[in-house]
């Protein structure tokens, strides 16, 4: 049994593959008629490794299943291939308020007609700023207080103080003080309402500054002539037969009534304190000693009439000069306007108060 098996898987040595013959000769009729053996060329083929891709550094293959770049690809720039954009686009609707110009004088700038701030209209950061300025322009700028402040003590100020502040006082006083100036100056005028030596009085009233007053040391002023003493009387004749009144022009039963405008006179007793006769104000040749001079005197609008000059002016009189209350007519106004003018009648109980002229200050 055995021996059957393994002569059965025993290979017999005839049974191997016949070697194939060499090939015929072949005869070329080129070379005289030899005979050559030619053979076919060989040909190899070579193939190159894949570099492995850089997102995969640890395996040595790239991803299964990964088309190769082609070079002439790989080498443009990303400044020749589009490049898809990842803006997303804003869909929500955008509701802004537009305007129609239809020959509006306001249509860019819009002013306000109480404290004069032009601001755009429908602009939320111009409004905000336009209602802010507004408000501290009528009510007072708001002011918390100092910790270190010379109050004047007065009587008869209920939660309110007035203090003193002078021109050594801190940075930060000063600058408040600057700030104040810049309101007033909308109403009285630029670049002449304060001045280095100036004493200035601010009134405080819920934590917001309702007036303000400048003062300042001058040497001399002079007396304001009233209006009585400037202006010409009325001259008429008794006699019977003077000419009817030159005013009147009469056509039939028609009486046309004229405007007549005088001119002044020259007076040598007489001094114009403004340069020109239209509201001038005439005072006295002869000046006067005097020592306080209001240069100027603000209230906010929205407390108007509630005695906050006469207050202001009052503590003037009780500090300006160390140990000694001025008398109300001792008190020298700066150019007065027709408010102010009204002021100082008022306070001082007389037309013929007294003025001075900037010249004749210390600053």
């Amino acid at each position: 049994m055995q021996s059957k098996i393994s002569s059965f898987f025993k290979t017999p040595s005839h049974s191997s593959a016949p070697k194939s013959a060499d090939p015929h000769p072949i005869y070329d009729d080129l070379f005289g008629g030899e005979v050559y053996n030619r053979k076919e060329p060989e040909i190899r083929i070579t193939y190159q490794r894949r570099p492995p891709n850089p997102a995969n550094s640890g395996s040595d293959a790239g991803p299964v299943g990964e088309v190769p770049k082609r070079p002439d690809l790989e080498d443009l720039s990303s400044e020749t291939v589009p490049s898809l954009s990842r803006k997303v686009l804003n869909k929500k609707r955008s509701y802004a308020q537009f305007h129609l110009e239809l020959g509006q004088s306001d249509f860019l700038l819009r002013t306000c007609t109480t404290c004069g701030f032009k601001y755009a209209a429908g602009d939320e950061g111009d409004e905000k700023v336009h209602k802010t300025f507004h408000k501290n322009y009528t009510h007072g700028i708001q002011f918390k207080g100092w910790r270190n402040e010379r109050e004047i003590q007065m009587p008869g100020l209920k939660g309110s103080r007035i203090i003193l502040v002078l021109e050594d006082d801190p940075a930060h006083q000063r600058n408040k003080v600057q700030e104040v100036v810049k309101m007033m100056e909308m109403d009285l005028g630029e670049e002449w309402i304060f001045c280095k030596h100036c004493k200035v009085y601010l009134f405080l009233e819920s934590q917001r500054i309702a007036g303000c007053l400048v003062a300042e040391q001058i040497k001399k002023a002079y007396k304001i002539l009233s209006s009585s003493k400037s202006g010409g009387g009325h001259r008429s004749t008794g006699t019977k037969d003077a000419r009817p009144n030159s005013t009147t022009l009469q056509f039939g039963e028609v009486i046309f009534q004229r405007e007549v405008t005088r001119k002044a006179t020259p007076d040598t007793s007489h001094k114009v304190l403004e340069g020109n006769l239209n509201g001038a104000i005439l005072c006295e040749e002869e000046a006067v000693p005097a020592s306080c001079g209001i240069r100027a005197i603000w209230v906010s609008p929205c407390n108007r009439r509630k005695h906050i000059a006469s207050h202001l002016l009052d503590a003037a009189r009780k500090s300006f000069c160390m140990g000694v209350v001025l008398e109300r007519s001792q008190l020298a106004f700066s150019q007065p306007t027709s408010a102010g003018t009204a002021l100082a009648s008022t306070y001082t109980g007389t037309s013929s108060f007294l003025v001075y002229k900037a010249t004749d200050s210390d600053c």
